[in-house]
């Protein structure tokens, strides 16, 4: 009788922590080699990868710099002089573009509210590469 006392709340409160979990709101933490809302995109125009120059449109910012791995999977930042930048894509082709070791430079925006997994760099997201 004592375990049906205690293993019953206990199974509850695990099965309520899990629905909890799963809350998709929008203050959800996203992991940079996930999936990436929508509203985090910089512009409904198709991503880029140039071995040219890249230039930024309005509101968007370049950085040149190393990509490298970041502590937690999946997570790439780009080391410049300004610090470490959390690079943030959804698109495959872009991500192809961004191996740890490679000099690259980004168009982007940085979105420093963005909550993600990586615990580092400040998140930007990309919109177009272009190697070094």
């Amino acid at each position: 009788m004592l375990i049906r006392r205690t293993v019953v709340p206990a199974a509850l409160f695990l099965a309520l922590s899990a629905g909890c979990a799963n809350n998709t709101g929008t203050n959800t933490p996203i992991d940079a080699g996930g999936p990436i809302p929508e509203s985090a995109v910089a512009s409904p125009v198709a991503p880029a990868v140039s071995s040219g120059p890249v230039s930024a449109g309005p509101g968007e910012t370049t950085l040149t710099g190393t990509v490298t791995a970041g502590v937690e999977p999946n997570c790439l930042l780009l080391k410049d002089g300004s610090g470490d930048h959390l690079l943030i894509t959804k698109d495959a082709g872009l991500k192809a573009a961004l191996q740890p070791g490679a000099e690259v430079t980004v168009v982007g925006r940085s979105e420093p509210e963005l909550m993600t997994t990586c615990m580092q760099g400040k998140p930007f997201v990309v919109s177009s590469v272009a190697g070094s």
